[in-house]
């Protein structure tokens, strides 16, 4: 046996068994949950503690976001909803009509993350109608928080019961 193959029997290439995967999915929530509409955390934090410059800062910066993701929804959402849908579709299509593990893996991170960017969308439209500042907005910001930590719980859970029984099935065979 060479080389080539002792690396790749030791190191399993599979979508679930790989430790990569599982780190990219860690990232992709952990970041998801400190960004709140590309605001992050600690940000949101200091202005709500000191206020002052802090939460004139917060909010620059909150409605620069839901500027920018209003225009992308008003200008491309109709264009990105479809293509986004296309790439889910074919994703579901090849996981789990043609047991494509990589394509299962891809949809089980791409799902719940196109979820969240929806989520962001009705966010972002809620606090322009309102014209929310100060404490309303760190509420709002908070419960969308909150709404994006519960969507990558059960997106986690569910990733993981998936890999344990693909990895179960795989090693039976």
């Amino acid at each position: 046996m060479n080389l080539h193959q002792t690396v790749f029997e030791l190191i399993d290439m599979r979508s679930f068994s790989n430790l990569w995967y599982w780190i990219a999915l860690a990232v992709v929530w952990s970041s998801a949950s400190h960004y709140v509409l590309g605001v992050p955390w600690d940000l949101v934090m200091r202005a709500r503690r000191h206020g002052g410059a802090a939460m004139d800062d917060f909010e620059t910066l909150v409605r620069i976001n839901v500027n920018r993701i209003l225009y992308i929804s008003e200008i491309s959402g109709l264009l990105l909803t479809g293509f986004v849908f296309f790439i889910l579709t074919t994703l579901a299509t090849l996981g789990f009509f043609y047991d494509n593990e990589f394509a299962q893996a891809v949809f089980l991170l791409a799902f719940p993350v196109t979820i969240v960017g929806a989520l962001s969308v009705h966010t972002a439209r809620s606090i322009h109608l309102r014209e929310l500042t100060g404490p309303d907005l760190y509420r709002r910001l908070h419960m969308h928080r909150i709404a994006t930590q519960a969507i990558g719980m059960v997106a986690i859970f569910v990733t993981a019961l998936f890999g344990m029984l693909q990895n179960l099935n795989l090693g039976a065979i």
